[in-house]
């Protein structure tokens, strides 16, 4: 096995094939090329001793393989990571709490793992072309919704590497008078967080604003959620910031801000998780869920990573899948639809 220039690799060692196979997944979607993987005998068999950056060892009986410890200790110098917890099944909390343990122990060794989008791709965002004539018009079904208004209903975009990108493609194919408004949470630099603003948004209807204290989201509005301080609502939907960081190893914490988004808006607050790594927001979307909310996802192929949709879609809460542009035409079509069914509620109580 050969990894990319540049990027860390693990080996795997375990006499359990399924740990094996769930550690494998798993270091893959952080990013990690797997040098190795298999069994201590064939570890111990190996011609060449693979250059992993680090060895992840889980055994069912350490006693059972008493030469395997001497071996590696003759042959590296990198890190060795024993007793790691059992995988539980996939799709799970407890599989997604697990793989971010397991993250943790990863980069207190090797260092920060997720990539995340650079200044220069981010502003490459700014030679697309924009859209005039082939803009999309708003429905007939849909009244245009006043931007001086507070949105009763708000859809939350996460996402990370590769998401400046698709979620750019999504607002540019929006037609402008939605009643809606958007919380965008981006793992990104903070100190791109001013090109983000800058570039993203400057052929759409739909521009990203920074987070105020005390302001309320209003229809059209897309706030940018910063990156060093959590943020919530007040009981009135007010923004507020608190003077703690986000939780977790990443800001903004895409699970913390479908928490705090979703316990004011309830069933009013979804989802969509576009490209990123990692699994942040898999353990927060089925509770959004829960709410009657919408959770969706971006469509593998189309993403420039796609663990994290694909680690939400693996719970099980997704009901829509697909590319940005098949995203922003869904949405469109599910406020027509619910504009319809209030048109005729209208009408027979009349």
């Amino acid at each position: 096995m050969t990894g990319q220039p540049g990027r860390a690799t693990v080996g795997i060692v375990s006499d359990i094939v399924l740990q094996r196979h769930r550690l494998h997944e798993a270091t893959s979607r952080f990013g990690l090329d797997v040098c190795f993987s298999g069994d201590p005998d064939r570890l111990q068999g190996y011609p060449e001793f693979p250059a992993a950056s680090l060895w992840l060892i889980t055994l069912e009986d350490e006693a059972d393989h008493p030469v395997l410890f001497d071996h590696l200790l003759e042959n590296t110098q990198a890190p060795v990571l024993f007793g790691l917890d059992p995988a539980p099944k996939p799709g799970t909390t407890d599989y997604v709490r697990w793989e971010r343990r397991l993250l943790d122990k990863l980069e207190q060794s090797l260092g920060h793992l997720e990539k995340l989008d650079s200044a220069a791709a981010i502003e490459e965002l700014a030679n697309d072309q924009p859209r005039t004539a082939g803009s999309p018009a708003l429905p007939r079904w849909i009244p245009p919704a006043s931007a001086d208004l507070p949105a009763a209903e708000i859809w939350i975009l996460g996402a990370s590497l590769g998401g400046p990108a698709a979620v750019k493609t999504f607002l540019d194919n929006l037609p402008p008078g939605l009643p809606v408004g958007f919380v965008y949470a981006q793992h990104i630099d903070s100190n791109f967080t001013e090109v983000l603003t800058r570039v993203l948004g400057r052929h759409a209807h739909y521009q990203l604003k920074p987070a105020e204290n005390g302001y309320r989201i209003h229809n059209g509005d897309v706030i940018l959620m910063p990156v060093e301080h959590e943020w919530t609502l007040d009981d009135s939907g007010a923004l507020q910031q608190r003077d703690t960081p986000w939780p977790g190893p990443y800001g903004p914490s895409i699970d913390q801000v479908l928490l705090n988004i979703g316990d004011h808006y309830g069933a009013n607050c979804h989802a969509i998780v576009f490209s990123g790594m990692g699994n942040d927001g898999a353990i927060a979307a089925p509770l959004l869920k829960a709410y009657g909310s919408r959770i969706w996802v971006q469509e593998s192929t189309s993403c420039g990573n796609s663990s994290m949709p694909d680690s939400v879609a693996a719970t099980g809460c997704s009901v829509f899948c697909g590319t940005p542009e098949q995203l922003a035409r869904e949405l469109v079509k599910t406020i027509e639809e619910s504009c319809l069914l209030k048109g005729r509620q209208k009408r027979d109580s009349a």
